[in-house]
């Protein structure tokens, strides 16, 4: 009885379990820091273990969203909690809870004066986020949407590691919002013309062109700002410069991709017309991101802020492979997708790794760090060519479906669009040459250790996620390859 009652409210266990690690946290005296982050570590993980029981009950023959659970909140007509999985949100459920727990791995010996509030915060964020991207009512959406902003406007603002961090916290909150206030009035539009927020409904309503078009610049307006696409992008280096660790893996990691997954949910099979239509717009600002990104990216000096800026041109190539309009394209842009969760997650790490040790991230003064840290410039090393994009690697197996998908609706594009693979592999081959390689510019570095268990333990999940879908992707496009399908009646 109680086996079935939580198989058939499998959704909820999983959006609301991370709550009850607040709920513990909250009980536990200040004091307790052990018990404090042993109790989160055991509660993430064991959300990150219930997510991976949804793959395995993951039916991929099935045509429309599963798990369904619908609750009416407060008997409140137009909020329903409306709740299912498809081949698109799967993923982003598991990556969101895999991340999750590796910050929590991170934290174990960082922030102790605000330990219990850091910790209650990524549980705030991580329910919202899981919350965010089962939801199949579009109004509960942009709550969940927005309410991300509070926690992590938080982390910024008080735990980041530099003198600007309010500044960066304010400017990340500010863009966000405003881009999203836009959506509410869209979405307020929409219910008063149909009668309904549930997005099942939605996409068998026929908006008529002109709607169309000015509902899409809406939803572009939020989701443009959240990925970011150039010129939105401005908050994003100084919020990533100045977050800590954790708060840095999350942002690129899983916030990075609310835009993204907002584009493939709502802005293709509930506006095709509009898509359409705005598709060669698009298509100038993903190629102007990429280049512009990619050579930004080769004249800064910070380590996050060359991750950030490499981690927009990525995203770049994403949003093309969204509105290329085919399997190829659709499927490539979700491979991306999770492949750069992993992928930039792991590089803020490792750069979490060096400014913990030496406590600067300008890149001046780091020169020879393989002669007393090789185990770590191993990892680096590994994750700097699939930040390329080796063959073998996620993000090669990413771009090139894209690329695929891409070239069958705009060759022009596609030429332009590969000028990124040459300059990516500029900036990352810059990067980890100057960083690892060359004389040492300190004496001090050579009497710091080389990564800890706790972050080898922490980066070697990523490492094996990362081979595993550079060298077998068909795991994830089995479950992926019908949703798809799904997504493309409604748009051709």
């Amino acid at each position: 009885m109680l086996w079935s009652f939580f198989h058939d409210s499998l959704l909820i266990w999983i959006n609301n379990f991370p709550l009850l690690g607040c709920i513990i946290i909250i009980f536990i005296p200040r004091n307790q820091l052990v018990l404090i982050r042993f109790f989160s570590l055991i509660i993430s993980s064991l959300t990150f273990l219930i997510t991976i029981y949804l793959w395995i009950l993951f039916d991929e023959s099935y045509f429309y969203f599963q798990f369904v659970i619908s609750k009416k909140i407060l008997n409140f007509e137009l909020i329903q909690y409306f709740l299912g999985v498809d081949g698109i949100s799967l993923f982003f459920i598991i990556l969101t809870s895999l991340l999750i727990f590796v910050c929590f791995l991170l934290n174990w010996n960082a922030n102790e004066e605000y330990n219990k509030e850091f910790l209650i915060l990524f549980f705030m964020i991580e329910s919202l986020l899981l919350n965010a991207f089962s939801t199949i009512d579009l109004l509960l959406f942009y709550i969940f949407f927005e309410g991300v902003l509070i926690p992590i406007f938080t982390i910024i603002g008080i735990f980041g590691s530099r003198t600007r961090k309010i500044r960066a916290s304010y400017q990340f909150f500010l863009y966000t919002l405003l881009g999203s206030l836009l959506i509410l009035i869209a979405i307020l539009l929409i219910y008063f013309e149909t009668g309904t927020t549930n997005i099942n409904f939605l996409y068998n309503v026929d908006f008529y062109e002109r709607k169309q078009l000015l509902l899409w610049l809406a939803f572009f307006a939020s989701f443009a700002v959240k990925v970011p696409m150039i010129p939105f992008h401005i908050w994003l280096p100084e919020a990533h410069a100045e977050a800590p660790t954790s708060g840095s893996i999350i942002l690129a990691g899983i916030l990075l991709k609310l835009g993204g997954y907002g584009f493939l949910r709502f802005s293709l099979p509930l506006f095709p017309y509009a898509s359409f239509y705005y598709s060669p717009l698009i298509y100038t600002l993903s190629i102007i991101a990429i280049i512009y990104a990619s050579l930004t990216t080769l004249r800064q000096v910070d380590l996050k802020k060359i991750v950030a800026y490499s981690s927009i041109a990525h995203i770049g190539y994403v949003i093309l492979g969204i509105f290329s309009f085919n399997v190829q394209g659709l499927e490539g842009s979700l491979l991306l997708i999770l492949g750069h969760g992993f992928v930039s997650s792991a590089l803020f790490l490792c750069v979490g790794v060096l400014y913990d040790r030496y406590k600067t991230r300008i890149l001046k003064y780091y020169s020879g760090l393989t002669t007393f840290i090789p185990l770590f410039a191993v990892l680096l090393f590994f994750f700097t060519l699939a930040n390329i994009g080796l063959p073998g690697t996620s993000n090669f197996i990413g771009e090139f479906i894209i690329l695929i998908g891409l070239i069958q609706t705009s060759v022009i594009a596609t030429i332009f669009s590969t000028s990124g693979i040459i300059l990516s592999a500029s900036y990352c081959l810059w990067f980890y040459n100057r960083l690892i390689f060359g004389n040492l510019k300190e004496n001090y570095f050579k009497f710091l250790q080389d990564i800890s268990k706790k972050e080898f333990m922490a980066l070697i999940p990523l490492v094996i996620l990362t081979l595993i879908m550079g060298l077998y992707p068909n795991i994830f496009l089995h479950s992926i390859h019908i949703t798809i399908l799904r997504l493309l009646t409604h748009i051709i």
